[in-house]
Formats: structure tokens, sequence, C-alpha cells
């Protein structure tokens, strides 16, 4: 199964390193990545692959929650092709 792995917040030393650790932790290899600064917010897109991961998409999504609670950033994880299919629209 692939996601999108979406953060969203006020930029942070760390966002990064927390979020690719606890994939990294529940076996999710990410596939493809884009972060960028915009003015003092911090944005990135993730494509992973959880194919050998036992995770639900729920429970990747409170993973990745709790790993950067302490950074005041937002967190949302959709099934590749709902995301596909939201950009059609």
């Amino acid at each position: 199964m692939k996601a999108v792995v979406s953060v969203i917040g006020k930029d942070r030393t760390g966002i990064i390193a927390a979020v690719s650790a606890r994939l990294s932790a529940l076996d999710i290899n990410i596939e493809d990545i884009s972060q960028t600064i915009m003015q003092e917010y911090f944005v990135m897109i993730m494509l992973v692959d959880a194919a050998k991961s036992k995770v639900s998409l729920e429970a990747l999504e409170g993973e990745l929650r709790a790993a950067v609670g302490e950074l005041g950033v937002t967190v949302h994880v959709q099934h590749e092709d709902l995301f596909n299919a939201m950009q059609r629209v």
C-alpha cells in the first residue's frame, strides 16, 4: 500500500528527522519527498510505501502525529488512490 503523507506547520528544526525516523521504525519506505519553506511555514509531501509494514493508515497517522507532537505541525495521511482521485476533481 502506498500513501501520501503531508506535514505542515511553522518551520522548526527536527521535523524531517522525526517523521523519517518514525517511518523507518515502522518499516515504511520513503519513495519520494518534496519540502519547501513558504515564509515561516514548513510544507512537506511524501509518497511512502507501507507494503512491508503491518500498520493501517489510521495507525500510521497516529504514529506520525505522536512523533511530531511537540513540534507543532499537522500531519495527514491518505491512501495514494484517494489522493490521486482528489487531484483529478
